[in-house]
């Protein structure tokens, strides 16, 4: 209990003015006290004189934190004083060196005020007091005046000496503190800038899952109202498609959640990142678009090549985008997804469809405006993070065309000469613009 009581003592703050007044107090007690060398000069008897200048050299050393060079120079006359008045032996004679109470209070109070200043006032000091007393000691000690001087310079300058040592120490430690403080700020500014970068990825998934699912919904919700007399069975399946993709949302919004809430979780427990799509879900992916209204002819061509998970989520990401922008403006049309592989250097993705169908009437410019959203932003910002381009635009005869092109690894930093992005069959890895069309014996547009 004791040691537990002496621990909190130590570790608890003593406020500076008391550490002030306690010094002065220790240093006014200990000159009021007779000191006599023995075989030393003979000395005054202590008198009121010799109270006051012990009380001159000690009580500034209370207030030295406010004016520290005034105080040490009371300090160190009231010191000359006492050993010119002979209350006080010097500090160096024939009985040898004699640093007495009323010394230690001068080399205290140059102490504390190297430590408590800056390097110019502490130096000043120094140069003030050292030739004072050198010419005083040789005025005051005749037959050992070398020995006195020499005592008083080796005094003062070890004390200004161990006084800027120990405030070097203290700038070092505040330095250190300052760095550490500063690595923690940037740590923090890391950690924000990491968490807003997580929050924009999040904001852009969930901007995938919701407008595509839900955008499914509405339309085979329309769908099935629209056969609900007609065809009973017809309208049971498109209800049973909308219960389906309902579900799909659900379930990958719940995996996309569940990251926010596995803070407390190790970092490399799989369950902090959501499975997400990957290529061989497109097939599925045209499949429930199909089942939602759009006629979709895909197609591929070329020899696959492996890509990483964030190459392929990319694609699957853009290709859902577009379908997506395909039922919101255009509704039930046709439409066409070719993925073509380029000897190895890179994949040309083309989604195109082929505008509204006759009698359906078109949006307005209002309309249009209202329903612009961070969909295309978001298709830029997956390609372009990924090294590919992506073009949008409207098709000359009706329509729309997505055309992205994504270097394949190990060739992303390669451009070469740009091809018209409405020949899938060309070579060379263009950097495309803007689509054309071509009509088809059909009559409809395709890529």
């Amino acid at each position: 209990m004791i040691g537990g009581g002496l621990d909190s003592i130590a570790r608890r703050r003593v406020p500076r003015a008391v550490v002030d007044v306690v010094m002065a107090l220790l240093m006014v007690v200990g000159g009021l006290v007779p000191f006599q060398t023995p075989g030393g000069p003979a000395l005054r008897d202590p008198d009121v004189w010799r109270a006051l200048l012990v009380l001159a050299s000690g009580v500034p050393l209370a207030v030295h934190r406010k004016w520290p060079l005034p105080v040490v120079l009371v300090v160190a006359l009231a010191v000359g004083l006492l050993q010119a008045f002979h209350y006080i032996p010097p500090p160096a004679g024939e009985h040898g060196t004699s640093i007495g109470v009323s010394f230690v209070m001068l080399a205290v109070a140059a102490f504390v005020t190297a430590v408590r200043t800056s390097g110019r006032t502490a130096t000043l000091m120094l140069v003030v007091l050292v030739p004072a007393f050198v010419v005083g000691e040789l005025l005051m000690v005749p037959d050992h005046r070398t020995a006195a001087a020499m005592t008083m310079t080796v005094l003062l300058v070890v004390a200004w000496a161990f006084g800027r040592l120990v405030q070097a120490r203290k700038t070092m430690a505040a330095e250190a503190l300052e760095r550490a403080a500063a690595v923690e700020r940037e740590q923090a500014a890391n950690a924000r800038a990491a968490v807003a970068q997580e929050r924009a990825h999040i904001a852009r998934e969930l901007h995938d899952i919701v407008a595509h699912n839900v955008s499914l919904m509405v339309v085979q919700t329309i769908a099935a109202d629209r056969v609900q007399d007609r065809d009973g069975a017809k309208a049971h399946e498109l209800h049973g498609s909308i219960e389906q993709t309902g579900r799909a949302a659900v379930t990958e919004l719940r995996r996309l959640l569940l990251v926010l809430r596995t803070d407390d979780e190790e970092d490399d427990d799989p369950s902090r990142q959501p499975p997400q799509p990957t290529m061989q879900q497109i097939p599925a992916l045209v499949d429930s678009v199909r089942a939602a209204g759009l006629d979709i002819d895909f197609v591929t061509s070329g020899e696959p090549v492996e890509l990483s998970a964030g190459f392929e989520l990319a694609v699957y990401r853009v290709i859902q985008e577009a379908f997506t922008n395909t039922l919101k403006h255009a509704g039930h049309t046709s439409a066409m997804l070719s993925l073509t592989w380029r000897r190895e250097r890179c994949l040309v993705v083309h989604v195109c469809d082929a505008g509204r169908r006759p009698g359906h009437e078109d949006r307005t410019q209002e309309q249009k405006l209202k329903g612009a959203g961070h969909g295309l932003v978001g298709m830029r910002e997956r390609i372009a993070a990924v090294g590919g381009t992506l073009h949008t635009g409207e098709r000359p005869g009706g329509g729309y065309c997505v055309h992205a092109t994504i270097p394949l690894p190990g060739h992303e930093t390669t451009r070469p000469e740009a091809v018209s992005a409405g020949d899938p069959g060309g070579i060379p890895c263009p950097d495309p613009a803007l689509p054309h069309s071509r009509e088809t014996p059909e009559g409809d547009s395709a890529p």
